[in-house]
C-alpha cells in the first residue's frame, strides 16, 4: 500500500473515529439493549442496501488504487454513507475486525450450478446428489486455522490505522444454520419437493449428516477456541442487531466463549411453500437441536412462517423471528405479541419502478398499527435491495417515512 492509498484510509479512519465517538451512537446502543430485551422504547429502523452498494457506491467512487487499500476504502465509505445519508438505526462504532483465518473444507460433495449470462441473474441447479450412494461422497467439515496469517493479518491493520481504530483480533461470530439450502444446493430444489413424498428416507438420512457435520464444526470452534462473543454491533439473524446485556451467559470466562454466551440463527426458505407438519419434519427436527445450546436465537429470513410458529417459538431461547413480506403481518402480529422479536422485513421491491410515497407509507403504516395493537418488539429491516434503479434517494425517502411511523409509534 502506497503512502497516498494509506492517507486516504487513515483519514476516512478518522471520520468514522469521529462519528463513532458521538453521544447519538451511546444513545442507539442503549435504544438496541433495551429492544432486544423485550423492553422497547419505539419500534428500530435498519436498511441493508445490500446488493444496491454497487449503486449507492460504485466503484469509480472509490480512490485508492490498490486492491486491498480499496477493499478497506469501500468498508469505511459505506459506515460514513450511514451517517451522511441513511441515518437508520445502524451504530457506526469504531472497531475493525481482522478475523481468525478459520477455513471451512467443505463436505465432500459440493453444489454445481448452471450460472446465468446475467451479472444479477438466476442461476439453475445442477444437482450431485442423485442417488442414496452419493450420500457416501459427503465428509464431515474441518475447521482450518492459520494462526500465523491472523497474526499477519492483525499487525498490517493496526499498523494501518491502530492509532485511530480498535484494532481486534476476532473468532467466529455469525453463527447460523441453513440444512435446507445444503440438501437443495446438491439435490435441486423442485427435486427436494419431490423427496418428500417419494423418497423422504433420503432426506432424513441427509440430514441427519448435516446436523452431526454443523455439530462437529462447532465443536472444533470450542475445541480451539475460535468463537467470539457477538452481544454487540454484529448482524443477527437475517436483519437485526446483537446487542444486549442478557450475554454472556452467567459463569463467562473471557478467555474462552461458550455457545451460551452468543446469539445463533437458522432459515430454511426452501421449505417456504410446504405445511408446517413437513417443515417441522424435514428440517426442523433437526435445526432446533443445533440451536439449543445457545443463549439467544434467531430464525427465520425470506420464508412466510406465518403457518409455522408454534413450533418455531416452542424452543425456550428464541428471541427474534424473521416475518418476511410474504407473512401475514396481522397474524404474526397476534401471535408473537410481545414475547419475541417481530423482525418485519418490508418489500424491497416497492423501491423499484414508480416510487409511490402515499403507498410506501401507508404499507408501513399498516405493520406498525399491527404491531403496537398486539404489543410487539417490532423492528423494520428493509433488506433484499437488489437495485434502486440507480436512485439513491429513494433509500432516503423511504427510511423517513419508516422513521416517522417508528417515532409516532413510541411509547
Amino acid at each position: 500500500m502506497d503512502d497516498s492509498d494509506r492517507n486516504i484510509i487513515r483519514e476516512l479512519a478518522r471520520r468514522v473515529a469521529d462519528i463513532a465517538s458521538r453521544p447519538v451512537m451511546r444513545e442507539r446502543i442503549a435504544l438496541w439493549k433495551r429492544h432486544n430485551s423485550l423492553r422497547p422504547a419505539r419500534p428500530m429502523v435498519l436498511v441493508f442496501p445490500e446488493g444496491s452498494w454497487r449503486e449507492l457506491l460504485p466503484p469509480s467512487a472509490l480512490e485508492c488504487r490498490d486492491e486491498e487499500a480499496r477493499r478497506i476504502e469501500a468498508s469505511l465509505r459505506r459506515r460514513l454513507f450511514y451517517d451522511e445519508i441513511l441515518p437508520d438505526d445502524t451504530v457506526v462504532d469504531a472497531t475493525w475486525l481482522v478475523p481468525k483465518i478459520a477455513s471451512v473444507t467443505g463436505w465432500g460433495l459440493e453444489p454445481r450450478n448452471h450460472p446465468s449470462s446475467d451479472p444479477t441473474g438466476a442461476w439453475g441447479f445442477d444437482p450431485v446428489l442423485n442417488s442414496r450412494s452419493d450420500l457416501e461422497k459427503i465428509t464431515m467439515p474441518q475447521v482450518v486455522y492459520d494462526e500465523a496469517e491472523a497474526r499477519s493479518r492483525l499487525d498490517s491493520a493496526s499498523s494501518l490505522f491502530g492509532d485511530i481504530l480498535d484494532v481486534r483480533l476476532a473468532g467466529t461470530r455469525t453463527i447460523s444454520f441453513h440444512l435446507g439450502a445444503l440438501y437443495a444446493y446438491r439435490r435441486g430444489l423442485e427435486q427436494m419437493m419431490i423427496d418428500m413424498y417419494t423418497d423422504p428416507a433420503l432426506i432424513h438420512e441427509t440430514m441427519a449428516l448435516f446436523e452431526k457435520g454443523c455439530a462437529g464444526l462447532l465443536q472444533q470452534y470450542l475445541d480451539n477456541n475460535l468463537l467470539d462473543l457477538n452481544n454487540d454491533n454484529s448482524y443477527q439473524n437475517s436483519g437485526g442487531n446483537s446487542w444486549t446485556d442478557e450475554l454472556p451467559a452467567p459463569g463467562f470466562n473471557p478467555d474462552r466463549v461458550r455457545l451460551r454466551d452468543l446469539w445463533a440463527a437458522a432459515e430454511s426458505q426452501e421449505l417456504a411453500q410446504v405445511s408446517p407438519d413437513m417443515h417441522r419434519e424435514f428440517v426442523w427436527q433437526y435445526e432446533r437441536r443445533l440451536l439449543e445450546p445457545f443463549g439467544l436465537t434467531g430464525y427465520g429470513c425470506c420464508e412466510d412462517l406465518t403457518r409455522k410458529l408454534d413450533f418455531v417459538t416452542a424452543l425456550p431461547n428464541m428471541r427474534r423471528i424473521s416475518v418476511s413480506p410474504w407473512a401475514d403481518v396481522d397474524k404474526c402480529a397476534e401471535r408473537l405479541g410481545g414475547r419475541f422479536i417481530f423482525s418485519w422485513k418490508p418489500n424491497p421491491a416497492m423501491l423499484c419502478g414508480s416510487f409511490d410515497e402515499n403507498a410506501v407509507r401507508s404499507y408501513v403504516q399498516h405493520a406498525a398499527d399491527a404491531a403496537r395493537a398486539n404489543g410487539c418488539v417490532l423492528e423494520m429491516v428493509l433488506k433484499d435491495t437488489h437495485t434502486c434503479e440507480n436512485r439513491p434517494e429513494r433509500f432516503t425517502r423511504w427510511l423517513r417515512i419508516a422513521s416517522e411511523i417508528a417515532l409516532s409509534s413510541a411509547g
